[in-house]
């Protein structure tokens, strides 16, 4: 059993302090170890990890053996991780897979026995603030208000916000629900999908958007011009990757691309025309994704129809960047811990290696 050595550690790297982040979704779950910079950090090592612990747990409000079991293989493997850094800080973090399970907490307790690990489950609100500001270095001054969605394995967050100066946004409403890749992908399948089923989906999507619609009076803002819309999801990061007709995955070439919606719709009509088994041929989606696509484009669709920026920056980063700045932030200041992680200053971060 690896057990994160907490007491007694005994660091491979031990020139610079470094600080650790865990994202434990319903699908994934994901490290980065970054040192600080003057104007953010670095990213010197992570890992990330297909686990679905979220498994059925739409219908059985329980996490399955064998998804904790994968789930802690994977958590044993960041320690692993952890253990060669000076760690001057860590923080883990588990979302809607342990929100909605009535195990949730068992499992985390368990986790902690097992790796050393501590974990908190975060409400949506703070998992939609740390979001927003962990994507600071992608947005753009010249439009003032944000439209930020997270795609997830269990639910879907959208986050409205202004730039309140050049660098830092304001939350102005967050809207998180139930529906993800994989909770759908449970409910609907994985294969092709009639186009009545698929249009059931983006009508019930956005049955959920418009009443946050109406109150923020987001469509027109966006009729105003004055919209920039960012999404970070696999599913977003995956089409980004195909319509730069990359052979593998780059992170460097995907995050932060601008894509247009035309050129998006047209990698949504070509994902859902093709079966299971042609999407795992393609190198970019692979085995692992191919099952989710449809389900993640059919939330992708559903929020671009109800808010038609028209373009969209794609950001493969999130949660574990936002976490990284919040204790970074804290040791600078040598204060509590910030109460509105989207109020901290903006982050550079470089990837020197994953």
């Amino acid at each position: 059993m690896s057990k994160l050595n907490i007491d007694k550690p005994e660091y491979s790297n031990t020139d610079a302090n470094a600080y650790a982040a865990i994202d434990l979704g319903t699908n994934n779950c994901r490290l980065l170890i970054a040192q600080p910079t003057p104007n953010g950090f670095d990213v010197v090592d992570g890992l990330s990890k297909t686990v679905r612990l979220g498994e059925g747990v739409a219908a059985t409000n329980q996490l399955n053996p064998n998804a904790m079991g994968r789930t802690l293989n994977a958590i044993r493997s960041c320690a692993q991780k952890i253990n060669n850094w000076n760690i001057k800080r860590i923080r883990c973090v588990a979302t809607e897979a342990c929100r909605r399970a009535k195990n949730g907490e068992e499992f985390l307790n368990r986790v902690v026995h097992e790796t050393g690990l501590s974990f908190e489950i975060v409400t949506p609100n703070l998992e939609a603030h740390l979001t927003l500001n962990g994507c600071i270095p992608l947005f753009v001054p010249e439009k003032p208000k944000i439209l930020l969605f997270d795609i997830g394995g269990g639910s879907t967050e959208i986050v409205w916000a202004e730039m309140t100066d050049p660098s830092t946004p304001h939350i102005l409403g967050v809207l998180s629900f139930p529906m993800g890749v994989v909770t759908l992908a449970e409910t609907y399948g994985v294969d092709l999908l009639e186009s009545e089923k698929f249009n059931q989906i983006c009508g019930g999507v956005a049955k959920i958007l418009a009443p946050f619609d109406s109150q923020y009076k987001i469509s027109e803002a966006i009729e105003a011009g004055h919209v920039q819309m960012v999404g970070t999801s696999g599913t977003v990061t995956t089409l980004g990757a195909l319509t730069l007709g990359l052979e593998r995955y780059e992170r460097k070439r995907v995050d932060g691309l601008q894509m247009s919606f035309k050129i998006m719709h047209q990698q949504i009509s070509e994902i859902l025309s093709i079966d299971i088994d042609a999407r795992r041929g393609i190198p970019c989606i692979g085995l692992e994704r191919a099952g989710l696509m449809v389900m993640g484009c059919a939330l992708l669709k559903a929020i671009c129809t109800k808010w038609p920026v028209g373009e969209l920056r794609i950001a493969d980063r999130g949660i574990r960047e936002g976490l990284l700045l919040e204790m970074i932030e804290k040791d600078r200041q040598n204060t509590a811990p910030l109460e509105n992680p989207s109020s901290a200053i903006p982050i550079t971060t470089t990837y020197i290696r994953r």
